[in-house]
């Protein structure tokens, strides 16, 4: 499988529990219908949590802040992920969804890759 690895900024002008709430609860469902015309099999959204815990971390290693979150979306192959993005359908989704996470990630802080997974265990 094919996953994009979305690291998220929240925007300055987002209160952190306004941004939380708003992922879940509006972005993910407005992903969630959008699935079929983007050719998706699965989407997570992990958001940070432990501030403190985290904060600990990034002392004692030197570390850039902790992003306020991370998505990650799963496709079957490369050529469904290109179909996904090669329809009308697909492409209008990709619109609507740029436009409302314009609402409330940082872009020019968020970073966005693709990747292939190689499992080295899997005890669940």
């Amino acid at each position: 499988m094919i996953k994009l690895v979305y690291c998220v900024r929240k925007r300055a002008d987002v209160p952190d529990a306004e941004f939380h709430r708003y992922w879940l609860e509006t972005h993910g469902p407005l992903v969630r219908g959008f699935a079929a015309a983007i050719k998706a099999r699965k989407y997570i959204q992990s958001h940070t949590v432990l501030p403190a815990l985290n904060g600990l971390f990034e002392q004692s290693r030197n570390l850039a802040p902790a992003y306020d979150g991370i998505t990650e979306v799963w496709w079957d192959d490369a050529a469904a992920l290109e179909a996904g993005m090669a329809t009308p359908e697909g492409q209008e989704a990709h619109r609507r969804l740029k436009e409302d996470e314009a609402t409330f990630i940082d872009f020019s802080q968020s970073r966005v890759f693709m990747t292939e997974e190689h499992v080295i265990f899997d005890h669940l």
